[in-house]
């Protein structure tokens, strides 16, 4: 079964529900979302907003291992890709909250699928892991 995706990308179909793409332009939009989303952090972030928002240092003492250079940039693209919003309080001392918007919140949709296949799969992981070191 031939036909496109919504970028006009031809595909075929091996399968139902499966198909091959014949290109891939990386200037096309939507080939950069799912890096965006996929991305190290943009996940963990996403888990760690969904109970409200937290301040930066939180985010940052939460997340064990990112840097401060690391998250800043990554929040940065969350909120210019509409996933985040970003903001600062003149209290004294000032401070930002980020926060989910509806566009991020409907992530955990992605994230959710993600946690239950590693579950399913978790053994198979591992044992690959493990053999490939």
């Amino acid at each position: 079964m031939a036909g496109t995706v919504a970028s006009g990308v031809p595909v075929t179909s091996t399968k139902p529900g499966a198909y091959v793409v014949d290109r891939i332009d990386p200037a096309c939009p939507s080939a950069e979302f799912p890096f965006q989303v996929g991305g190290k952090w943009t996940g963990m972030i996403v888990v760690l907003l969904v109970g409200g928002p937290r301040r930066f240092t939180d985010l940052r003492d939460t997340l064990a291992g990112v840097t401060p250079k690391v998250l800043t940039e990554t929040l940065r693209a969350m909120q210019r890709d509409g996933l985040v919003l970003r903001r600062e309080f003149p209290a004294n001392p000032p401070h930002v909250e980020y926060e989910l918007t509806a566009l991020g919140a409907s992530l955990m949709e992605l994230i959710d699928a993600a946690r239950s296949w590693s579950d399913r799969h978790m053994p198979e992981l591992l044992a690959a892991r493990h053999a490939n070191g």
